[in-house]
């Protein structure tokens, strides 16, 4: 979401009068696109104000500006604690950002973070900012309404809103004819994604089928799904078309139901064992990755083991793996205790990436043998007569350059696997 947002903010800008640079030392204006989902990313983004900080030394004239989640979260009070910031923007104050530059060239320290209703950014093409012209992102939606307990986004980005879906298809369409070959449908939870306008109402389903139907050679991801709204429409949808990608991302957090009602997730255990179910049975060549959270508010040893053996169960492809960092403004915060030392914490998370990288060390040894479609994305970093893309099942894979191009499609066999990776050779 957050390099959207940025590539939102350089159209603002450009269409403003100013120009992107790549080198931070020729810079007039450094704006920090930041996050406040976890505490670790706050940490990270006061420490990189420092070496802001000394930039100015050398260029006196030099605005220094925070834009998104933490922007939101702690507004007036951050500006006091980072004397060096010029401006603060909240995500729905990105229109708003050549005005507020002009009033921090005079001087002033200036912040707008008042959260819209009805924001989207549809009419703004973005500036696809560090982009291999292949595969792209496109934000479907903003905001978020499912309240979980642990989460700020409905603090830092407001009500639900979802763009007008003939938006979303005209800018698949100008990526398909300035070559990109995939894009992915981005939203907090792009199951809520609803436009209606006249006779025409539009579900993400619906949307799925709009886009797919543009171009066949145009891949398409989307990101991210709620368990509690994964429907079996939303499947049937995917298996009809080959270019929508056979991987679903689905959050899970914890397997015990206990945590689950905690966290406020709106699903048990079995809700989501059941939306497995679902997809294996529908999709049976899908790979699915989750989100998972170690420590929350209370969790037992019975809680984590909950965790362990539905991970087991599933046999995620990948995962996120985070310990529950505490964040103000949200309902964990006001009404249930941080309980779990750290020592505790840490060592469940350990358990939690250690069976991890068993459970996708065996899932990507599976594919050994097996002939994949994979999008040529860039070149591998290890070597430059190797490349990298990924197969519908969003599994990074390495094989040799045979000549082709980025953007081109290439049949590989899979021969060896890590955890992390598929190698393969071109057929």
């Amino acid at each position: 979401m957050n390099k959207s947002d940025s590539e939102i903010v350089a159209s603002v800008l450009t269409n403003g009068g100013y120009t992107v640079t790549t080198e931070i030392g020729k810079a007039g204006i450094i704006l920090v696109n930041t996050c406040s989902i976890r505490e670790h990313a706050e940490e990270r983004i006061r420490k990189r104000l420092q070496y802001f900080k000394s930039l100015r030394k050398n260029s006196p004239g030099l605005i220094i500006g925070l834009l998104g989640c933490m922007a939101e979260r702690t507004k007036v009070a951050l500006m006091e604690e980072e004397r060096l910031l010029d401006l603060i923007a909240g995500p729905d104050a990105y229109r708003n950002l050549p005005q507020l530059l002009r009033q921090a060239r005079q001087g002033k320290r200036v912040f707008n973070t008042i959260l819209s209703a009805d924001e989207t950014y549809a009419d703004i093409t973005p500036v696809r900012l560090d982009s291999n012209g292949v595969t792209a992102f496109i934000s479907i939606m903003r905001g978020c309404e499912n309240y979980c307990s642990y989460c700020v986004v409905p603090s830092t980005r407001g009500v639900e809103r979802s763009r007008n879906a003939e938006t979303i298809v005209k800018e698949t369409r100008d990526l398909i004819e300035n070559g990109y070959r995939e894009v992915t449908l981005l939203g907090q939870n792009v199951n809520s994604y609803h436009w209606q306008t006249g006779d025409q109402n539009v579900s993400f389903s619906h949307l799925l089928e709009m886009v797919a139907l543009i171009n066949p050679l145009m891949r398409i991801r989307f990101a991210t799904s709620h368990p509690k709204d994964l429907s079996d429409e939303l499947l049937r949808t995917i298996a009809r078309y080959g270019n929508l990608c056979k991987a679903i991302h689905l959050p899970v957090q914890s397997g015990s139901n206990s945590v689950l009602d905690m966290m406020n997730r709106k699903y048990t255990r079995k809700d989501y064992m059941d939306r497995i179910i679902a997809i294996r049975h529908i999709l049976p060549d899908c790979a699915i990755s989750t989100d998972i959270i170690a420590g929350f508010c209370n969790e037992t040893e019975d809680d984590h083991r909950d965790t362990l053996s539905l991970m087991e169960w599933v046999g995620y492809s990948a995962a996120f793996m985070f310990k529950y960092s505490e964040r103000q403004q949200t309902l964990a915060a006001d009404t249930l205790l941080d309980n779990i030392p750290d020592e505790v914490k840490d060592r469940r998370l350990k358990e939690i990436i250690d069976l991890q990288q068993k459970l996708s060390l065996k899932s990507n040894s599976e594919d050994i043998g097996s002939v994949f479609e994979i999008l040529v994305e860039g070149i591998s970093r290890r070597s430059k007569n190797h490349y990298f893309g990924r197969n519908s099942q969003n599994k990074v894979t390495v094989f040799p350059n045979t000549g082709t191009r980025l953007g081109d499609y290439v049949q590989v066999r899979i021969i060896n696997a890590t955890s992390a990776t598929l190698i393969g050779e071109p057929v």
